[in-house]
């Protein structure tokens, strides 16, 4: 890990894909001390929206702060939205390319290189317990 690096776990969620949905990040420093969190409702939506949510709305979270960092670890369980993201899997949805370039264009904006890391749920928890809060607190 480089000495000054962030790790996000982005989750997003929706119940009834597509139904009332939310997103949950976790930012942590190099020292594994949370930053900031967000947890969120963004409507109706599906799962695969969310997740891409959780990521823009974590980008847009560093840039209005104007966090320095040498570089972001995203730590994402959706294998789809992850490899998407970087590049791997072909994006056919029309709605999910919109979002993809909109977080392109933050990462640009940033000037940071970005990873993604497909993790397993159960690696995911924080991010998840804020999806699920956001929801729990919702009025749809």
């Amino acid at each position: 890990m480089e000495k000054n690096e962030l790790n996000i776990h982005c989750d997003g969620g929706s119940r009834g894909n597509p139904g009332p949905a939310a997103v949950g990040v976790v930012i942590k420093n190099q020292d594994n001390q949370v930053l900031f969190e967000i947890s969120k409702t963004i409507g109706e939506s599906t799962n695969n929206v969310a997740e891409y949510r959780g990521v823009i709305e974590a980008l847009k979270l560093l840039k209005n702060k104007q966090v320095k960092t040498q570089r972001i670890n995203f730590f994402l369980d959706s294998q789809v939205v992850a490899n998407q993201l970087a590049g791997i899997f072909k994006i056919k949805e029309l709605h999910l390319k919109k979002l993809y370039l909109v977080a392109q264009n933050l990462i640009q904006e940033l000037k940071i290189p970005v990873t993604y890391i497909i993790i397993k749920r159960e690696f995911n928890q924080r991010a998840d317990f804020l999806v699920n809060q956001a929801l729990d607190q919702a009025t749809f």
